[in-house]
């Protein structure tokens, strides 16, 4: 294995565990750690090797699990923002407008379940960064 294999390999670990931990309060020193690299040069390889920084990737992680959680379940949108890991229901609104392109309160009012196989759906859906 190369040293560039290597070190994609360790990304990979980290952005699953990432995925794995998305609730969980995060830092990219502790990501970091998971890949066995300082903070600095995992942020500068995550971004090259993913498009984007760690700390934007957990945030549109969670993002994504609160849309799944407003469009299917009736849980208040506080109590949504607290179960994906934001700590401010602010934070959440601000982040998920930037994400979304729409409040969490208008994305539940308008997301009704299409007529297409979940996993159509569910491309359809993510957002992008």
């Amino acid at each position: 294995m190369t040293p560039r294999e290597d070190e994609n390999r360790r990304l990979l670990r980290a952005r699953d565990a990432m995925d794995r931990h998305y609730a969980e309060p995060l830092d990219v020193a502790a990501i970091a750690r998971v890949a066995y690299v300082s903070p600095a040069h995992f942020s500068r390889r995550f971004k090259a090797v993913f498009g984007e920084t760690p700390h934007r990737y957990l945030q549109r992680r969670r993002i994504e699990r609160s849309m799944a959680l407003l469009r299917d379940t009736a849980t208040p949108v506080t109590d949504v923002a607290l179960t994906v890991g934001f700590s401010s229901p602010g934070t959440f609104s601000r982040t998920f407008r930037d994400i979304v392109g729409t409040s969490p309160s208008d994305y539940r009012a308008r997301a009704d379940s299409p007529a297409v196989p979940g996993c159509v759906a569910r491309a359809w859906m993510r957002p992008a960064s």
